[in-house]
């Protein structure tokens, strides 16, 4: 049975045009990212995982390859790991441009993210294809594990396996090759430690923050 679980988002995208990139292909890891989750791997190492799960993103496979190295597992990819499908709703266009083109939907992103009408797939949706994901390395018989996905899932599997509560979705969303540490105690999983590499990001125009 897991007792321990590392959820990683992936590193810094390339993307000088700020563009909702999705599932988009062609969106590689900046050489700050790349850096980025060279030291989230090493920040890793000692505690010693056994398997390593990536989504099939590039830019989540990029990250997941480099901390694979350090860790010295090998990488797998599981769909599940994908990204929030609501993206896939914007994808191409930049961020700054998106109330042009889909008025009031960025607001109600950031502001009611459970209660999106116009999203294909809802957060608690997403939120159970990542549990999924933690089910199933459970019957595996490892204690740790790294899952690498992007930041809405992290984040909805972060609120839902410590029981947050739908408001904590929108607070302090992970960022860039960041680590979420999460441990089983008495069958409940806590988060014990949040980390960030302290590595300077790319001069890209950032998406905007809830």
């Amino acid at each position: 049975m897991l007792e321990r679980l590392y959820l990683v988002r992936h590193g810094e995208v390339e993307n000088p045009d700020g563009i909702v990139y999705a599932d988009l292909e062609g969106f590689h890891l900046s050489p700050a990212g790349r850096a980025q989750a060279a030291t989230a791997g090493d920040h890793l190492a000692g505690d010693r995982p056994q398997i390593l799960v990536s989504s099939p993103l590039e830019r989540a496979v990029e990250t997941a390859e480099v901390i694979a190295d350090r860790i010295g597992v090998e990488m797998e990819t599981d769909i599940r790991l994908l990204e929030w499908r609501l993206s896939g709703r914007w994808a191409g266009v930049p961020w700054v441009d998106l109330d042009e083109h889909f008025p009031g939907e960025l607001e109600a992103y950031l502001l009611t993210p459970h209660e999106l009408s116009f999203s294909p797939e809802s957060l608690d949706e997403v939120a159970d294809r990542m549990t999924g994901v933690v089910d199933d390395l459970d019957r595996r018989g490892a204690t740790a594990a790294v899952l690498v996905s992007h930041q809405d899932p992290v984040q909805a599997l972060r609120v839902g396996l410590t029981r947050a509560g739908r408001a904590a979705f929108i607070k302090s969303k992970p960022g860039h090759a960041s680590i979420t540490a999460l441990q089983r105690q008495d069958g409940e999983w806590m988060e014990t430690s949040y980390w960030e590499p302290k590595i300077e990001s790319s001069a890209f125009p950032p998406p905007p923050k809830s």
